[in-house]
């Protein structure tokens, strides 16, 4: 198979073709704590086509909408979660999706907890990548956090939306990092 291999890379560039680069970005992940210091939930990042996927596991949080955002700085120490500063927001836009100057790179829509305080869903965002070096990159010097507030962010006021103090903060890191090395997916 090495053969094979060499002789079509060899004949590709006989040929004047040239190989893509592939653009190759770890998985990432964030694993929530409250302002207890209790794990309260777990996220998964890939990388793809068209933004990072975020797949968000919580448990343990009251029931109904919350603001689900990424902040500037990777770091969440309780109980207020200050540490995580402002939204995320390399390019200077206004807060909200709904916002016609907006919006933050880190603004998502809202997440509903169930009735029995647990959520997992799906979440992309287009205005992120995991690719380091990036101006939009969730690895950038500093780092990044997600980060659920207590309210349901109205998608429109500056700086924020309204959406009361964070509940549940988790530090984006790379997936080895966690999990003994090893990608938890």
């Amino acid at each position: 198979m090495k053969s094979f291999t060499t002789l079509f890379v060899a004949g590709l560039a006989l040929a004047g073709a040239s190989i893509p680069a592939m653009a190759e970005t770890a998985p990432a992940r964030a694993e929530f704590k409250n302002p207890q210091g209790a794990t309260v939930g777990e996220a998964t990042l890939r990388e793809t086509d068209d933004g990072v996927q975020i797949h968000l596991v919580l448990r343990n949080l009251h029931a109904g909408k919350h603001g689900f955002h990424i902040h500037e700085k990777g770091s969440c120490v309780g109980p207020d979660f200050e540490s995580a500063g402002g939204h995320f927001n390399p390019a200077g836009k206004q807060h909200g999706l709904e916002n016609p100057a907006g919006a933050h790179a880190g603004d998502a829509h809202n997440i509903e907890i169930s009735s029995d305080g647990s959520l997992e869903t799906q979440i992309l965002n287009k205005h992120v990548t995991l690719q380091q070096g990036k101006a939009n990159s969730l690895f950038k010097p500093g780092g990044t956090a997600l980060v659920v507030h207590a309210g349901q962010d109205d998608q429109k006021t500056d700086p924020a939306g309204d959406a009361g103090p964070p509940i549940a903060c988790g530090v984006v890191t790379h997936a080895q990092k966690m999990n003994g090395g090893k990608p938890p997916f």
